[in-house]
């Protein structure tokens, strides 16, 4: 079952210049219960998508649903069935992580008692109870992200949309993400939407891969089915793979994008 369906999806900017096609026309499909990495070069138009997906930016063509819910004409259900983690990130340093996770259940119309027990559920999911009482600021970068995690996942979406999740952790927090965004989808049937410049990451993650450049779709497929095919063996890197597909490296992770 498709939870996640665009044809067309295009983003027009309008510049002093004229204008700049970031995402020229997108047409993919996600399924339920899948891990997609969603991959490209900078200026690809990875961010520009997944801004459209989330109604975080309206597209100027083409058309999508995320869990039935259409872009255009429904995009408080859009936003309802998923959650979102951006590059930055978005928690106040001021308030402690039990502070935080208990105002995000308050904004997704809680009562009081029902955001305090989804605050302790969370925290016991992903691994923040002893943090509970911690201030935000204190966290490491791990921690923070995991919290970050445990806010988008407050209203219990269908699908979580991860932008750059792991970009700037050390490798042990790195594969504790790793194993927090298996264990949602296998757990929890979760759909995980995931852009990430680390390639190893979208290897060893991804159900599926999508690749685009230039604005459009270039390849799609499992990583064995893409190593196979562009890389000519499955022993193949998914990093020289990617270069035969783009003919052009991923991002560096704090790359200054001009329109993505």
């Amino acid at each position: 079952m498709a939870v996640i369906s665009a044809a067309g999806l295009a983003r027009t900017f309008q510049t002093k210049r004229g204008p700049v096609q970031a995402v020229r026309g997108i047409d993919l499909t996600v399924r339920e219960g899948e891990i997609l990495g969603f991959l490209g070069p900078n200026g690809a138009g990875k961010t520009t998508t997944l801004r459209m997906l989330t109604t975080l930016l309206a597209s100027t063509g083409g058309a999508a649903t995320v869990a039935g819910h259409d872009l255009a004409a429904d995009p408080a259900g859009v936003r309802r069935a998923c959650g979102y983690v951006a590059q930055s990130g978005g928690v106040d340093a001021q308030i402690s992580v039990r502070e935080e996770l208990v105002t995000q259940g308050r904004l997704y119309r809680l009562t009081k008692p029902q955001a305090i027990a989804r605050a302790d559920e969370l925290a016991r999911d992903l691994g923040l109870t002893d943090l509970l009482d911690r201030r935000t600021s204190a966290l490491s970068g791990g921690q923070r992200r995991r919290l970050d995690i445990a806010m988008a996942l407050t209203h219990r979406p269908k699908v979580l949309f991860l932008d750059e999740p792991t970009t700037g952790l050390d490798p042990g927090s790195r594969a504790d993400l790793w194993d927090l965004i298996r264990r949602l989808r296998d757990e929890h049937g979760t759909t995980v939407f995931l852009t990430t410049h680390y390639l190893d990451e979208a290897d060893a993650l991804s159900d599926r891969l999508v690749i685009v450049d230039r604005g459009v779709v270039v390849a799609e497929g499992t990583p064995t089915a893409l190593k196979l095919r562009y890389g000519g063996s499955i022993d193949a890197s998914l990093q020289d793979t990617f270069l035969a597909i783009t003919g052009r490296g991923p991002s560096p992770a704090d790359a200054a994008p001009v329109a993505v």
